[in-house]
């Protein structure tokens, strides 16, 4: 009952006793009164307001790419200045200013412009562990609650390769990121072992953090992997990323963004993302949506596959490689089923199963006719599905395949 309810039965109930001139009675019917108007002043029941939607954009520690983070905020804010505001959401982001400092502040806009408001600032963040990831998750929803969360990642990237794959030094060739003498392109974090995050990890601690991401945009080279997207199934809905190096800039968020914010619009994203590159200054790029809810099913589909057939490993050579390391570490996930299922001659039916299941698994994508690679330049984009598997690499890099969660269950 709220107080004004309570104050009308207490004024009926009044006027029938003073009838009776029974003063007791009226003494013992203020006492609740008196009660509840105390609680309704020391203890104010609070509402909590809710935006439609709260978009992270977590940038931690990548070496040499802060200065572009730096850029893709400042594209971010353009991109809300030109759409007049914020609808009912809120951006906040997560950027280490060096190793050992990172802040976390809201994009606000006020008056036709944009500015940043300081939330909280963090000293040597475990940016890299379940624990601190779950943690700085947690403080984002504390400060920013909403219906819908979307994360954009940036930094260096290399797909679902685990980190203990970086540390060790049998492998001499060098990693993309290594490359000083040529355009700088974008493991998950930095460019040494200490500053990479797994990408278990990560989906450990979206998870323990009580959240499942609208989307999580991978601005980051090799994200768009099979592997990677089987892995943050339960974390996010959608995702989005590139199956090749991503040029240092990132993102073209002063036009993409509007496209991220509100309900995205996951083809618009494509298209104002091929529309940039296509025009860039290393005219290279590729990028995919990948509709996590359906990969279940094409992990069945490969279950089955692989119990019938396997690939004949003397034509790995005719495999559309999204790399430039020797040997690949990516390969096109569509041009690989595709060749198995030639060889092995399978049924018309079961191509025609594979090719259903891999349009609704990738039901957006977009490239330009090359790709770049720090190692070996651009190179020529023939086939092209929107996602990559190291099911077929032998590289000593990806050995660990065999401990994916997508490898176990597709085999």
């Amino acid at each position: 009952m709220n107080l004004v309810s309570y104050i009308n039965l207490t004024t009926h109930w009044v006027n029938e006793l003073m009838k009776i001139n029974n003063k007791r009675y009226i003494f013992f019917l203020f006492i609740p009164l008196w009660i509840l108007t105390s609680c309704q002043s020391d203890e104010p029941v609070r509402e909590e307001i809710r935006n439609e939607k709260t978009l992270f954009m977590y940038l931690p520690w990548s070496s040499n790419l802060t200065s572009y983070f730096y850029q893709n905020i400042n594209d971010m804010e353009a991109c809300i200045e030109s759409m007049g505001g914020l609808h009912n959401e809120r951006v906040i982001v997560f950027i280490s200013k060096t190793s050992t400092e990172a802040s976390l502040f809201e994009i606000k806009y006020e008056n036709g412009k944009c500015r940043r408001v300081d939330i909280k600032p963090y000293s040597a963040p475990a940016f890299t562990t379940e624990v601190g990831i779950t943690r700085i998750l947690e403080d984002v929803i504390s400060y920013a609650p909403a219906k819908r969360y979307s994360m954009i990642i940036g930094c260096h990237g290399m797909g679902w390769l685990p980190v203990k794959a970086s540390r060790a030094i049998r492998y001499k060739e060098k990693l993309h990121w290594d490359y000083t003498d040529r355009p700088l392109t974008r493991y998950f974090g930095g460019t040494t072992a200490e500053f990479q995050t797994d990408i278990s990890t990560l989906s450990a601690a979206i998870e323990n953090a009580g959240v499942k991401m609208e989307y999580i945009l991978f601005d980051d080279c090799y994200m768009s992997s099979i592997e990677v997207a089987y892995e943050l199934k339960d974390a996010a809905d959608y995702l989005i990323a590139s199956t090749c190096e991503v040029m240092a800039y990132g993102m073209p968020y002063a036009t993409m963004g509007k496209h991220l914010l509100g309900t995205p619009d996951y083809k618009a994203v494509c298209d104002d993302f091929y529309e940039f590159y296509s025009n860039y200054s290393v005219p290279c790029g590729t990028l995919s949506v990948t509709d996590l809810s359906k990969i279940d099913g094409m992990a069945g589909f490969m279950r089955q596959l692989n119990s019938i057939y396997s690939f004949n490993e003397y034509q790995l050579g005719q495999l559309q490689n999204l790399d430039g390391y020797s040997p690949t570490i990516f390969y096109d996930f569509g041009d690989y089923i595709r060749l198995m299922l030639e060889q092995n001659v399978a049924p018309e039916s079961m191509r025609n199963e594979f090719e259903v299941k891999l349009s609704g698994l990738v039901p957006y994508k977009t490239s330009t006719a090359q790709f770049f690679t720090a190692t070996r330049g651009p190179l020529k984009l023939n086939r092209y599905s929107g996602i990559t598997t190291s099911d077929p690499s032998v590289s000593q890099r990806a050995v660990d395949k065999y401990n994916t969660k997508w490898y176990y269950a597709t085999h």
